[in-house]
């Protein structure tokens, strides 16, 4: 299999890249070089391309696994954080609020 073909089969595989250790791709660029497919003088390159690949495609990964809990949520009717929190800001003047209008009431009592 020559250096282009394995390449290519871990940017296809990219979740396996990503959580590959950089010693498994070692491991693996150094069995390429014993059978003559890559180069000694390449094989530091080529592991330092499959780690910046597959941290490439790890946050692809990331980043669609998000969106999609995003879209789950939004379908779901689920509130964000942010929303949450404005919603807590709120309470707290209404009862502020409520506790001055108490206030002014016990007095005149």
């Amino acid at each position: 299999m020559a250096m282009r073909d394995v390449l290519n089969n871990v940017y296809s595989l990219g979740v396996g890249a990503a959580s590959a250790s950089k010693e498994q791709i070692e491991r693996t660029v150094n069995e390429l070089v014993q059978r003559g497919e890559v180069k000694r003088s390449e094989s530091n390159q080529l592991v330092d391309d499959l780690m910046e690949k597959g941290k490439k495609a790890q946050k692809e990964v990331e980043s669609m696994i998000t969106e999609r809990v995003k879209q789950y949520l939004v379908s779901m009717d689920i509130p964000t954080q942010a929303e949450v929190d404005a919603l807590k800001a709120r309470v707290a003047i209404l009862e502020k609020t409520l506790d001055k209008q108490n206030q002014v009431h016990s007095n005149d009592d």
